[in-house]
């Protein structure tokens, strides 16, 4: 205790020279005394006028309280009108007046309310007149009680209509035209103070806010003040709405989109055939090609330099086959193609499905070789399984590239046998004669593909157009830009900054940056911050587009492939259980109610059971010829009910087709196509 003492009874002065200052340390640049500490703490007792102010007012205010002997209970319910007054005139009014004024009306609050307010009125006018009388002009003794009067005029005159009632009633009141300069900062209606409020109007109560009210005591405008024009705070980063459809025919030189697969059988020279003609079109350069062709002679593969255009990653090109879709870029006279290669091999069948189901029009390559024709046309083939895939997956129009021709000497039995068998296959999938073409090709040698071919042997026989020529002339499909947004994803990575990005291709409606955007079914929302098509970073992008989507505001982990992002405003569905209308395809044993297959939906891939067998259907007309059968057998057209693991989301076929097919699968082999008809939950 001794060593308090003598720190407080220390002599400072002492101890500091004249320059120190008391309480200066090494980082402080400034600095306050316990002497000085004394002109920042305010005092009533300083100010004289307030504190005679004060004790006036509640003179009065007692005197006016024991003048009507009021007892205990009147006492306390004065208190309480008291304070609902308080919360509603704040200090715009004395208090005195306040207890005047209920004494006055016997405790009835809407009553003084009203009385007040109206002698306020009152007074104010009596002011504006009087300094309309005097021309303005006020001596210098009145200056401070002009200033006053303007601020309670603020505040109370402007109200000239009040509900108060203990009932649940929206208050309101009415405001005089005024300028936007002088009610620009009294914006008394928001959104969040609804709440607010419906709870005082519960209590009797009704909110008016001065200048510096919070936002949480905010009140609801009446139809009267509806009228009043008030200022609108416009964001600088105001989106732009476009129009879609005009922004399309300019983009690209008015040039039509079309997405392209290429499918076929394995070897049957797909990759080989599409590098090639990417070179020739020069997209890809002298440099890049020669490197192709010394690496592929190193690696004891030179026939497959054309393929490495297409097939990027090392395992690829190790193991001489397509693995996933690679997709590129290319323009014709009049189409900007977005090409996709699909894998061939029978255990990359679910990676094809998610290019097919992405492509407009195909390209089916055959091998015209002797033997492998047949290899891939025959059971267990996939030149088969493919065509009936993109069939069922919406593409109406192909080309069919017969690979391979020089390996027969162009010979044109060899071109017409392979015609007539795939036609008669093709018809019964569903392809009108009209929407398929035959082109022989050469991927390797490069004969027909850019040009028509110069050799003497097909210009005898042949007179068609060339592989580019026919690409061209496919019909670009009418997109469904004027629809909600829907993109299923394709692919989700980390990007460098932050956000995430994914990647798929637009259904339908298009997208803009800054757009908000939910996806299903996690039901999350997140916000584009960045668009790019084919690598470009772009403003907007609409339905038919590969874009990549770099998206903010929610965590990667929450999605994954397959998922759909949709406009939060008409949300996709979300579900576990539906109904389809399939087609059964060749299957070996009958499909029974609970059994497993894969459903392969856009880029899903997700194993459900057929929880239902409902109806056989006639195949044309769509009638139902045997309710609740037993079993499904080849070449039946049925209504089934499907039960998935997880939740997917998907939409009606007559509503979006593009996102209302799917391919059901099990042991390794298609066997069925349907789409959706009925959404469970």
């Amino acid at each position: 205790m001794a060593r308090h003492r003598n720190v407080r009874g220390y002599n400072y002065d002492e101890d500091f020279e004249e320059d120190d200052i008391y309480g200066q340390s090494v980082e402080d640049d400034y600095c306050i005394s316990p002497s000085t500490a004394a002109q920042f703490i305010y005092s009533r007792r300083d100010n004289p006028l307030e504190e005679e102010y004060v004790s006036e007012d509640r003179a009065h205010s007692n005197y006016c309280i024991s003048s009507h002997q009021l007892t205990g209970v009147e006492k306390a319910k004065l208190d309480l009108c008291l304070v609902r007054m308080k919360e509603v005139l704040g200090e715009s009014v004395p208090e005195k007046v306040m207890i005047e004024a209920l004494l006055n009306s016997r405790f009835d609050v809407q009553q003084a309310l009203d009385s007040v307010l109206s002698q306020n009125s009152e007074q104010d006018m009596k002011t504006k007149d009087d300094e309309t009388m005097s021309g303005g002009k006020t001596t210098k003794g009145k200056v401070r009680d002009s200033q006053t009067t303007r601020v309670e005029s603020d505040v109370v005159p402007k109200v000239t209509k009040m509900t108060v009632s203990r009932k649940k009633k929206p208050a309101g009141f009415e405001v005089p035209c005024v300028t936007a300069e002088e009610n620009g900062h009294n914006a008394f209606t928001s959104q969040k103070g609804h709440s607010a409020g419906d709870a005082n109007a519960n209590m009797g109560v009704v909110e008016i806010l001065p200048k510096p009210a919070p936002p949480s005591q905010t009140v609801q405008a009446s139809e009267e003040q509806a009228m009043v024009p008030t200022p609108v705070k416009k964001s600088g980063k105001t989106k732009q709405q476009i129009d879609v459809k005009a922004e399309l025919e300019k983009r690209q030189g008015g040039k039509h989109l079309l997405n392209l697969v290429i499918i076929g059988h394995v070897d049957a020279g797909k990759s080989t055939l599409m590098g090639h003609l990417l070179y020739l079109l020069g997209n890809v350069n002298k440099r890049t090609m020669h490197k192709y062709e010394q690496e592929s002679k190193k690696a004891g593969k030179a026939s497959f330099a054309y393929a490495w255009v297409l097939d990027e990653t090392g395992e690829e090109r190790e193991r001489g086959v397509t693995m996933d879709v690679g997709m590129t870029k290319f323009e014709t006279k009049t189409k900007v193609i977005t090409l996709m290669d699909a894998p061939g091999h029978k255990d990359f069948i679910p990676n094809m499905i998610t290019g097919a189901a992405q492509a407009d029009v195909a390209i089916l390559v055959v091998d015209a070789s002797r033997g492998e024709f047949e290899a891939g046309f025959e059971t267990g083939g996939q030149t088969r399984e493919h065509g009936l895939l993109v069939r069922s997956l919406g593409v109406t129009q192909l080309a069919v590239a017969v690979n391979k021709m020089d390996q027969v000497n162009w010979q044109q039995e060899r071109f017409m046998e392979i015609v007539h068998k795939l036609g008669q296959f093709l018809r019964q999938a569903g392809f009108k004669e009209l929407d398929v073409a035959y082109i022989p090709t050469s991927g390797l040698g490069g004969e027909n593909l850019v040009t028509r071919s110069q050799s003497s042997e097909l210009n005898k026989w042949y007179e068609g157009k060339c592989l580019l020529e026919q690409i061209d002339a496919f019909k670009s499909p009418q997109r469904s830009v004027d629809k909600p947004f829907r993109l299923c994803v394709s692919d989700v990575f980390k990007d460098q900054g932050s956000g995430f990005c994914v990647t798929g291709k637009i259904e339908a409606g298009y997208v803009q940056v800054g757009d908000r955007l939910l996806a299903m079914p996690p039901n999350e929302t997140c916000t584009v911050k960045g668009i790019a098509l084919h690598d470009e970073p772009v403003d907007w992008a609409a339905a038919g587009d590969h874009v990549s989507l770099t998206l903010t505001g929610m965590d990667i982990i929450k999605i994954n492939v397959g998922y759909v992002f949709c406009c939060p405003k008409e949300p996709i569905k979300a579900c576990v259980r539906f109904r389809a209308r399939v087609l059964i395809f060749n299957i070996e044993i009958p499909i029974t109610k609970g059994f497993p297959v894969l459903l392969h939906y856009q880029t899903v891939s997700e194993p459900a059971t057929i929880r239902k067998l409902l109806n056989v259907l006639h195949k044309s007309t769509g009638e139902v010829t045997k309710k609740k059968p037993k079993c499904l057998t080849k070449g039946q057209n049925a209504l089934i009910e499907l039960q998935t693991q997880r939740p997917i989301a998907l939409e009606l076929y007559k509503d979006f087709k593009e996102l209302g097919r799917f391919m059901l699968r099990y042991s390794g082999s298609t066997i069925a196509a349907g789409v959706v008809t009925e959404i469970k939950e």
